[in-house]
């Protein structure tokens, strides 16, 4: 009994043994079949290839335009401070304490700053004298002070000022305090430019989104049809196939190996095209008022994640198109 037991066991692990080389074998010869085929229909490959580059460029290109766009108005928002400004009949220590404490009770307050009618009026003489403007420095002197209070208020977000405003127009001290001749920043001409920079965000986002869904149906759309002239093109030989009994798992394989090839050589080719990109913009970021730096800081960290997130995508697509298709051909046969 236990001579058969051993023999049994070693036929066993014959057999599995035998099975995982046959399994290995097959793998192999599914990936061969499949790069022969990328090349053997070479211009259809690369028109593929083509259309997923440009697939990924939008992908990728729509989410580090959002991500830099994030950053530069963060980086605006450090910069431009909202202003409220008051009558100097207000500018008394306590009533300017109680309105910065009203004012900081604001969640959506990060910050606040008072500049006195009398500071204020040091700031404009120390910058008319550096800018030699001897009119400007005239008429500050014939003048009386006429300077209001100012409060300067940093915000954590451009697009929602809806607290600020609110407080501005239902607290009565501010009210009463407020300027007639200079009203809040946010609630005159400057609001349209805080609105267009806080939309700007949005606008990309959303506009990427929809060109991105677009292009990525019409690369499913090529690539399947790709993938069924090279069916039609093969046909006789996978009739021959299935004619020695090779199953649909290994017919279909090749096809997928071939439409993963074009998401794989298009992620490589926009990742190094978007980082050339991003270097080549970071030269004149400064000058047009971008925020870059910390996108390419990002993705010096995080480059294998961005790679194959970008391989992923592409390689999906090319799965998914060739799987259709293969599918389809196989039901009609």
């Amino acid at each position: 009994m236990s001579r058969r037991r051993k023999n049994r066991s070693k036929n066993s692990l014959q057999a599995l043994v035998h099975k995982n080389r046959h399994s290995i074998l097959t793998f192999w010869r599914i990936i061969k079949y499949g790069i022969a085929s990328f090349f053997r229909n070479a211009w259809l490959s690369v028109a593929a290839t083509a259309i997923m580059f440009v697939t990924l460029t939008i992908i990728s290109v729509t989410l580090i335009s959002r991500n830099v766009l994030e950053d530069t108005v963060a980086d605006i928002s450090s910069n431009i401070e909202m202003s409220i400004y008051i009558s100097q009949n207000f500018a008394d220590p306590e009533i300017v304490s109680e309105i910065t404490e009203s004012i900081m009770s604001l969640d959506s307050v990060v910050s606040v700053t008072y500049i006195s009618p009398d500071q204020a009026r040091d700031d404009f003489r120390a910058e008319a004298t550096a800018a030699g403007d001897i009119d400007a420095l005239q008429a500050l002197n014939e003048a009386t002070n006429m300077f209001p209070g100012t409060f300067n208020i940093e915000v954590t977000n451009l697009d929602d000022l809806s607290e600020l405003e609110y407080l501005v127009e239902h607290d009565e001290l501010i009210i009463a305090a407020i300027d007639p001749r200079h009203p809040p920043s946010f609630l005159s001409e400057h609001r349209e430019a805080i609105d267009n920079i806080a939309g700007v965000v949005v606008f990309i986002e959303r506009g990427g989104v929809i060109i991105a869904a677009i292009f990525v149906v019409i690369s499913t759309l090529i690539i399947f049809n790709t993938i069924r002239m090279a069916i039609f093109n093969r046909r006789e030989e996978i009739y021959m196939m299935k004619l020695i009994g090779a199953n649909r798992s290994f017919i279909r394989g090749p096809f997928i190996v071939e439409a993963t090839q074009y998401g794989v050589i298009a992620a490589f080719i926009t990742a190094g095209l978007c980082t050339a990109g991003l270097f080549i913009i970071n030269e004149n970021a400064e000058s047009i008022g971008l925020v870059v730096e910390p996108t390419i800081s990002m993705l010096g960290s995080y480059w294998p994640l961005a790679l194959l997130g970008l391989i992923g995508v592409g390689a999906f697509i090319g799965v998914f198109s060739s799987f259709l298709a293969t599918q389809k051909y196989l039901k009609l046969q």
